[in-house]
């Protein structure tokens, strides 16, 4: 049974900063790619970042590019997702997602296993 466990989420003023972590297991995960999604109230989930197995590529929705930083440590299953420059906009809850693909997958519903999810919350 695979399970995904994010951690790191709180409350941050504007321009500060947040590590989300993400925590897989229950078998293993090579040539699984890891990515960040949210979702703010009223919207629909929306792509964050990927990062493929070796971490040698990844990508990034638009929004987000030059503030948030994904990573992942393989020998520990977690993928990290470094949040700087944080913005109202980036007020969400925060999931992690994982899928055998040596694509980077940018779809929500190309993703089968899912975190809980962990609140972001951005205040001006």
């Amino acid at each position: 049974q695979v399970q995904l466990v994010e951690s790191g989420g709180g409350l941050v003023q504007a321009g500060g900063s947040l590590r989300l972590s993400c925590v897989a297991s229950g078998r293993t995960f090579s040539n699984y790619i890891m990515g960040w999604f949210r979702q703010a109230p009223g919207k629909d989930r929306e792509f964050v970042a990927a990062i493929t197995w070796s971490g040698g590529r990844t990508s990034y929705v638009d929004s987000v590019k030059d503030r948030f930083t994904i990573s992942r440590d393989n020998a520990k299953n977690t993928v990290y997702l470094q949040m700087n420059s944080l913005k109202p906009g980036d007020t969400a809850v925060y999931y992690c997602a994982t899928e055998r693909s040596f694509r980077l997958l940018v779809r929500s519903q190309d993703y089968e296993y899912w975190g809980q999810g962990t609140q972001v919350t951005v205040s001006s």
